[in-house]
């Protein structure tokens, strides 16, 4: 009925474009080149744009694309990102049909603030736009906002069912389980995921979408109650064995890994 497709952009973005055989949305354009090629490549018409935030390499391409393709763009209004026309808040419910994407595909939508305070996620089922804030084995820097916005943030991601497919739009999966590792040498499914995503980037595979249950399985932070990540954040001077606080010692930890 669709498809959703990888546009790998800039250093590691990826772009992600929903369409049938004649139209397309995308998601989080950080350029424009690499999606008018692949529009032109598949004879496609650009309908609708989607943000989940409004960092430079998610936003950067929607003027050109927008010369171009005069469409609707959707998120969160921020006084950073101009280039939103409809404002998408906690709630809501965006309605792909409507711009011949495909009919029944509509995504709710979440705010899940903690890398940036306008970030949002796009949920239809089985699909997640998840952008910076959960990755392949891994989650965004905590540039705004507090650390338990950030991990409220993840855990309600995290409630999303087991088979939803998580689309971010960063190649960090292969970094992200080296710290993963550290934090659990012992967890199988991680060492299980090592290999996989070896295998993908050798045949220059992206290794997303990956699942909520397999994020779950070897992302460390969705497994902050985990006796094993624990005992490894004790050994590093961990006091607070709460969630919130293991989380954000891994956060931490991460930073400078």
């Amino acid at each position: 009925m669709f498809d959703i497709t990888a546009i790998p952009a800039l250093r590691n973005n990826y772009i992600w474009a929903i369409h049938n055989n004649q139209y397309a949305a995308v998601v989080d354009p950080g350029e424009a080149a690499p999606v008018l090629a692949f529009l032109k490549a598949r004879g496609l018409q650009l309908n609708a744009i989607l943000c989940t935030h409004r960092h430079a390499d998610h936003i950067g391409g929607i003027a050109k694309l927008r010369e171009v393709y005069n469409v609707p763009v959707y998120g969160r209004r921020h006084p950073g990102n101009p280039f939103i026309s409809h404002n998408l808040r906690e709630g809501g419910r965006l309605e792909l049909d409507a711009f011949n994407i495909e009919a029944g595909i509509a995504f709710d939508i979440l705010e899940i603030p903690g890398h940036l305070d306008d970030h949002l996620a796009f949920i239809a089922p089985g699909i997640l736009f998840c952008g910076d804030v959960l990755f392949g084995a891994g989650c965004g820097r905590n540039f705004e906002g507090t650390p338990a916005q950030l991990f409220h943030s993840l855990q309600r991601l995290a409630q999303l069912p087991g088979d939803t497919r998580v689309y971010c739009a960063h190649e960090y999966t292969t970094a992200n389980l080296r710290f993963a590792l550290a934090c659990e040498p012992h967890n199988p499914d991680v060492l299980w995921r090592i290999e996989q995503v070896a295998q993908q980037r050798a045949a220059n595979q992206p290794t997303v979408p990956s699942s909520i249950a397999l994020e779950k399985a070897t992302n460390p932070f969705l497994r902050c109650a985990q006796p094993e990540l624990i005992r490894t954040l004790q050994q590093r001077g961990l006091a607070d064995t709460s969630e919130l606080g293991v989380f954000t010692a891994l956060r931490e930890w991460r930073n400078h890994f």
